[in-house]
């Protein structure tokens, strides 16, 4: 059996998509992403709005996760979790975080980096509300990070919490909430063939976004 590692290197995929230039993307990168959201949208990918979002400790120690992404303006780019989980301690102490979104079929990627801030509790109750009633329970009944006895344990959380909120009316627990990531910078990946791919930067300077192409 050939050794594994050789295998690994050897897997490779000729990217084939269309380009991407810098002297014709839109000149807001919000608008941009909403293109290519869009396109991801219409092409029926699985969970297009799945991102990985990298967060690190005071030290500086990372860590990455994929979250789901449940809005965006020009405000930022919005995710909900548990503020006491891993990642919100890290954000608590470092609101620094860096988003990736990859859409494979599409041979496209979008990487977007800035600081985080909490949204606010209004903002939180209405994602809440339209949450489906289990979900609204599973929120309410996990200590998301937390070390738990086992499986078994969790489930009877939410069935106590289902016995006291049957209709799954269940307010919003004040440990849990959203976080906006407002960038500082955004690139724009199109896969191309013989990896000279197509990387497109935006950065925020002086009032203004900055455009500049990226070797590959």
């Amino acid at each position: 059996m050939a050794d594994l590692s050789t295998e690994l290197a050897r897997l490779r995929i000729d990217y084939a998509g269309r380009d991407l230039d810098e002297k014709t993307v839109h000149r807001d990168p919000f608008q941009q992403f909403r293109s290519w959201l869009d396109q991801a949208l219409a092409s029926s990918l699985r969970e297009p709005n799945a991102m990985a979002l990298a967060t690190a400790t005071a030290s500086g120690v990372p860590s990455c996760r994929m979250v789901l992404l449940k809005g965006f303006d020009p405000r930022g780019f919005v995710f909900f979790s548990n503020y006491n989980s891993n990642k919100g301690v890290e954000l608590e102490h470092n609101p620094l975080a860096a988003l990736t979104f990859y859409w494979a079929e599409l041979e496209r990627q979008v990487r977007i980096s800035g600081t985080v801030e909490r949204v606010s509790a209004a903002e939180s109750d209405e994602y809440f509300a339209v949450r489906p009633p289990l979900a609204r329970i599973g929120a309410a009944a996990s200590p998301q990070s937390s070390v738990i006895p086992g499986r078994a344990w969790l489930e009877q959380q939410v069935q106590s919490l289902q016995a006291l909120h049957p209709d799954g009316a269940i307010p919003r627990p004040a440990g849990w909430g959203g976080y906006r990531v407002q960038p500082s910078s955004f690139e724009f990946w199109q896969g191309r063939r013989d990896r000279l791919h197509d990387r497109v930067l935006y950065t925020f300077e002086t009032g203004s976004w900055k455009i500049a192409r990226l070797s590959p």
